[in-house]
């Protein structure tokens, strides 16, 4: 009589979180790490654009996760089921536990808080007396002029009007008019979680075009308002607005948009992926 044949036992199909523990260094693709967090792809390519985790990229392109960072990405999903927090709030709660660091400023734009601390120093100002004034903590303010958080577009306007400049101004667009701006050249501002203004154009006294990338659900947070006219047109995902006198409106890939400044007006991103607005000003008062 033949003895059985001895079969090798198959892997796992989902080994589930002891595969970490035995194998540490292993990296996983953005599916495996689907189902172990249980949350979809897109879900964690929007809380990439917000800054949540930044997986590694091999040479195709492919996303890989450490151990540590399907941990937080877990956290993540227990503070939105559990608790209602949308990805801006999970990003800012994380930060402030420190289990997150704060996204690095761009190199074309150079870090923001120093330019905030100097206006302030400048001024004579305490952080008390600024942070009353725009209605936000002592706290707050105190760790986005150390670089720790990002203030959304409604509080650097804010700040703006308080110190009596232009947001614009906080881009640095000290050289002269460049005429050609290349993507690489552009001026970009971090305004609140997954909220990135990119300057196309500047030394226009007529003119301050943007390109505004929103990841889902970011937005201005409060209203705001100021002189002039302003001009935006979606090139890609969906973007929510709101008029104070008006409404709402929900805008489409390849819809275009203007109304008064002057409108208190807020906005978010309601998609499930990143959009990109062409937001121009007019003139340059924001």
């Amino acid at each position: 009589m033949k003895s059985a044949s001895k079969r090798k036992p198959r892997p796992l199909a989902n080994p589930g979180p002891l595969w970490f523990s035995t194998r540490p260094k292993n990296i996983l693709k953005i599916g495996d790490v689907a189902r172990f967090v249980g949350v979809s792809p897109s879900v964690l390519r929007s809380w990439e654009n917000l800054g949540l985790v930044r997986p590694r990229r091999a040479r195709n392109g492919y996303r890989g996760y450490t151990p540590d960072q399907v941990k937080l990405l877990k956290r993540a999903r227990f503070l939105r089921r559990a608790r209602g927090l949308n990805a801006p709030a999970i990003v800012h709660l994380l930060r402030g536990q420190g289990l997150l660091r704060s996204a690095r400023a761009s190199s074309s734009a150079g870090p923001i808080g120093p330019r905030l601390r100097s206006l302030r120093t400048k001024r004579g100002c305490s952080l008390a007396r600024v942070a009353a004034s725009i209605g936000t903590s002592i706290g707050f303010l105190s760790a986005v002029e150390r670089g720790q958080m990002t203030a959304s577009i409604a509080t650097l306007r804010k700040i703006a009007r308080f110190y009596g400049i232009q947001i614009l101004a906080l881009f640095d667009p000290s050289e002269d008019n460049p005429r050609l701006v290349r993507p690489a050249q552009r001026k970009r501002l971090e305004a609140g979680p997954g909220v990135r203004m990119e300057l196309l154009a500047w030394g226009n006294t007529i003119l301050e075009p943007h390109l505004f990338r929103v990841a889902s659900g970011a937005g201005s947070g409060d209203a705001y308002a100021h002189e002039g006219e302003e001009f935006l047109h979606v090139l890609r995902g969906r973007l929510e607005i709101a008029l104070d006198d008006e409404g709402q409106y929900l805008l489409r890939s390849g819809d275009s948009f203007c109304f008064e400044s002057s409108t208190p007006h807020r906005w978010r991103n309601p998609g499930k992926r990143e959009a990109w607005i062409l937001w121009v000003n007019s003139p340059p008062t924001f």
